[in-house]
């Protein structure tokens, strides 16, 4: 890209030194920049990119995009807000992938990624080669990646979306999480299909209120780029999005939900320990997800497949292909007599449909294993513990990620609302460990925070942790005792 041709996708209020350049790639992270590259001055928690210019300059950067003008002997281009700036930059350097590429978001607090593979795995099914952005894995052209987040910053999702082109992909099933509509990591994104699930309490260290934490999500839907919207009416947030939208909104607008008065509800539901069979605006689906939260994320997708025009067939063979999720109601099965699940729910509303779907896996105790993460949202924490104590015969409280916190005092906060009838013990492994070694025949242990995660971050430093594998570690040392 010439630099002119950045100066005219941005409208920048002040340039100063223009001369011809071009402009070889985009970066807002000085480790990445290359010869010929504009760098992007963005604000971080911790670091103002402003403060690295010379730095990006003296590594090869031969344009600079600011909100304040700099002392810099490069070409300069000023603008209001330099993360708005990148996703229109991005979208322009990389040739607006997504007015090629067929998009379907979905955004919500719960059910994103498992109504995010459940789309992947219907659009596969009617050959629209589709690749992956979520919170568990990338995949482009069938290439499975593990996602370093959920939502990439603008220049990254816009490269991730030209590489699935140029690799032969022609859709995409994106998560669409609140800090990327926050932080218009998702400005130039062109969805073909947007889903929304649902709206509880969670990263209210970002935005502060529920009203705010909506208004990232209802931003999705409203801005210049009005995708056709599938919004679930389960709770009272996807109501009041359905209600405004319903007024306002330019593209198609559909409704699913548990509710009768959704236009994409179940008729004639069984709930069994393998999965769920429903029909659903006429389509006999059958899936082996667990749990009726997982009937409202299959909802979900279906009422999306419907907006982008999925053959029935196609929408129908696309869930039954999906027999678990990374991480998501995930069974660790070593042929022990009670059942053991892990799960991501780190919220009080997941926590408590992951609690109230496990009593349906047994006849017995169900005995959970939670934290809460620090460095994030504390006013959950006593809400978690509450629902913990309530919906479980035993409730564990251990560490999740407790980051730069100390895990005793998030512990403490938890106990705030678990009160004193419950465990506590800090280590995660031994946590894990107690539960299993408690459990009897017909009972569920639920271990839930961390999902598909394979890290714990401890004090600044990740350590290698995989709840699946300690359950399995605990579960065959069983085993072994009992042998």
């Amino acid at each position: 890209m010439e630099l002119e041709a950045l100066i005219r996708a941005l409208a920048p209020s002040g340039v100063t030194g223009v001369r011809p350049v071009e402009i070889g790639d985009l970066v807002y992270d000085t480790r990445r920049v290359s010869e010929g590259a504009a760098f992007f001055c963005v604000r971080g928690e911790r670091v103002d990119g402003h403060d690295l210019a010379w730095e990006a300059i003296e590594r090869g950067a031969t344009a600079v995009v600011a909100e304040r003008a700099l002392e810099v002997g490069v070409p300069q281009l000023v603008v209001p807000d330099t993360r708005a700036a990148m996703a229109v930059a991005a979208d322009a350097f990389f040739g607006e992938p997504t007015r090629e590429l067929d998009v379907v978001g979905v955004t919500g607090t719960n059910g994103k990624t498992t109504t995010a593979f459940v789309l992947h795995s219907m659009l596969d099914a009617a050959g629209r080669k589709p690749g992956l952005v979520g919170t568990v894995q990338w995949i482009v052209r069938g290439e499975r990646r593990p996602a370093p987040f959920t939502t990439p910053e603008a220049i990254d999702l816009q490269r991730l979306f030209r590489e699935m082109l140029d690799a032969g992909d022609r859709s995409a099933a994106v998560e669409a999480s609140s800090h990327g509509a926050a932080l218009k990591r998702l400005d130039r994104v062109r969805f073909d299909a947007l889903v929304f699930t649902n709206l509880s309490q969670d990263h209210l260290d970002l935005h502060g209120t529920m009203e705010d934490y909506f208004q990232a999500k209802r931003r999705l839907f409203t801005g210049a780029l009005q995708p056709p919207a599938a919004v679930s009416i389960g709770d009272e947030w996807g109501r009041r999005l359905a209600d405004e939208l319903a007024g306002s909104h330019r593209a198609p607008l559909v409704t699913f939900g548990l509710d009768e008065d959704a236009e994409v509800r179940p008729e004639r539901l069984e709930l069994t320990p393998n999965g769920s069979r429903f029909r659903a605006a006429g389509i006999d689906v059958e899936s082996p997800l667990r749990g009726i939260f997982n009937v409202e994320n299959v909802l979900g997708a279906v009422a999306a497949g419907l907006l982008l025009d999925l053959d029935p067939d196609a929408i129908a063979a696309g869930i039954a292909r999906v027999a678990e999720v990374p991480g998501r109601f995930e069974a660790i099965d070593e042929g022990q007599p009670f059942a053991v699940v892990v799960d991501y729910a780190h919220t009080p509303d997941s926590l408590e449909t992951v609690l109230r779907a496990a009593r349906g896996l047994g006849e017995g105790r169900v005995i959970v294993v939670f934290g809460a993460g620090g460095d994030r949202d504390r006013g959950k924490r006593p809400l978690m513990g509450k629902v913990a104590a309530d919906g479980a015969d035993l409730a564990i409280v251990t560490s999740d990620n407790p980051r730069s916190e100390q895990p005793l005092q998030i512990i403490e906060d938890v106990l705030q609302g678990a009160g004193l009838d419950v465990e506590i013990d800090p280590d995660r492994r031994s946590a894990i460990h107690r539960a299993i070694g408690l459990a009897g025949p017909g009972d569920v242990v639920v271990i839930a925070g961390k999902g598909h995660e394979q890290g714990q971050e401890i004090a600044g430093t990740v350590h290698a942790f995989d709840d699946r594998a300690v359950a399995r570690e605990a579960l065959l040392a069983l085993a072994r005792e009992k042998a």
